[in-house]
């Protein structure tokens, strides 16, 4: 007999069925066994009576054992969901140790283990619908993102994670033994996008991993992780980047809302708000809040300054634009008319940077001289700065960092809780 998912026990009531799954709770009370079997889709609830010839099974199995039930689906009302299933006949398929390291199910009024306990044990932590409901979403955003691609004609190229040079700045990079020399692990895939534009095809999307060495321990930042970028050639400026970048996220919403209905994902509106950094500054100015910086936003600062637009316009995104020169890489491009400012830009989502996107600059001459201005190695840019010389479209792009995104939009404080395993400073394992 073939398996059921517990979602679609309701279209088989009055019929013998077989299920799968974790055993999620279990209540023996004498004469009747109650087991609450849980598969990716749900949970459902068993009877097993005395006369079912597993009957003693049931009474000794354990919390998170994995079994195979056959039953019959009989509606009940008193039933979680409403369902339920007499059970006929048990298979244990691989028994659970009676003491788990971690909790999945955590008891009312308990308290969560903290996260580095959950971390050391992630493949049991994971078993918790609300997390398995985190990666659902992920996968659910980015059909959506793909989606948009395939409609507005994006290539999607596979960029490498090793270099021969660090990529960007230089700074936090891993160096890698690379049989009789050093190679680097990429920050971004930056120069590859830009390289993919000069050679013609003009859209391109790309999912991977990014490797950040630098020692920090906030709740934010982690060692690798998953970065979705773009990059678009023809472009007028950064505004077009912005109307792109809004419409890719708003489909991603669109489709967590059609594939998972029940998580009440809030779909945003188009276009975000736009106000540039001086705009921001003053508006936290006479909110009370003063930066560190002049030219860039604090955490504290992207907190607030979310939470001033939230109030203003009812939107949870906000676009922060025109950055100063001080803070950009060199490749970003300047305004015309006020060359201490880039065409470049910062999505803040619920009070924290997820994309970082900008025009970059397509003239060698150009692009010569503000690298020169940065005090960069022309040298070890020279592969970079062929790129431009045999022709190259104004482009731009941007890239994004899903797992803030999620963090803010399943209400967690820490980037781990929405990465598969997380790699940190201190975290190789498991």
């Amino acid at each position: 007999m073939e398996r059921i998912y517990i979602k679609d026990l309701k279209d088989h009531a009055g019929e013998e069925v077989v299920i799968k799954g974790f055993v999620d709770t279990l209540r023996d009370q004498n004469k009747i066994v109650f087991i609450i079997l849980r598969d990716i889709t749900g949970k459902i609830q068993n009877v097993v009576l005395k006369d079912c010839e597993d009957f003693d099974l049931a009474k000794d199995l354990t919390e998170e054992s994995v079994i195979e039930i056959k039953g019959l689906v009989k509606e009940e009302k008193q039933a979680p969901g409403g369902f339920e299933i007499e059970t006929k006949k048990i298979v244990l398929l691989s028994s659970a140790a009676p003491e788990l390291p971690i909790p999945v199910n955590t008891r009312k009024g308990g308290e969560e283990t903290n996260i580095t306990s959950r971390l050391d044990y992630r493949f049991i932590d994971l078993r918790k619908p609300e997390k398995a409901n985190i990666f659902k979403a992920w996968t659910a955003f980015e059909r959506g993102m793909r989606n948009y691609f395939e409609k507005n004609n994006f290539i999607q190229v596979y960029t490498p994670s090793f270099m021969n040079t660090s990529s960007e700045t230089g700074a936090e990079v891993f160096e890698v033994s690379y049989f009789e020399r050093k190679a680097y692990l990429a920050q971004s895939p930056q120069f590859y996008k830009q390289m993919a534009i000069a050679s013609g095809l003009e859209k391109v999307f790309i999912s991977g991993p990014v490797f950040r060495a630098e020692e920090s321990f906030t709740t934010r930042h982690m060692t690798e992780f998953t970065g979705w970028d773009f990059e678009i050639g023809f472009i007028n400026d950064h505004h077009d980047l912005m109307k792109s970048e809004e419409e890719m996220i708003k489909t991603g919403f669109e489709k967590i809302k059609e594939d998972l209905p029940e998580l009440d994902i809030e779909i945003p509106q188009i276009p975000f708000p736009k106000i540039t950094i001086k705009e921001a500054k003053e508006k936290l100015e006479a909110a009370g809040v003063k930066g560190e910086k002049e030219h860039d936003l604090s955490p504290e600062e992207e907190r607030r300054i979310c939470e001033i637009i939230k109030t203003e316009t009812g939107n949870d995104f906000v676009f922060i634009t025109d950055y100063d020169i001080s803070i950009r890489p060199f490749y970003h491009m300047r305004h015309e008319n006020n060359p201490q400012l880039t065409k470049s830009a910062d999505l803040l989502y619920k009070g924290i940077e997820i994309t970082t996107l900008a025009q970059r600059e397509h003239r060698p001459e150009i692009l010569e001289k503000q690298a020169v201005e940065k005090k960069m190695d022309l040298n070890l840019l020279s592969k970079y700065l062929e790129f431009f010389k045999y022709g190259c479209p104004p482009h731009g792009g941007g890239g994004i960092g899903p797992s803030r995104l999620f963090m803010k939009m399943f209400g967690y404080d820490n980037v781990r809780e929405v990465t598969f395993l997380p790699r940190d400073v201190n975290r190789l394992e498991p």
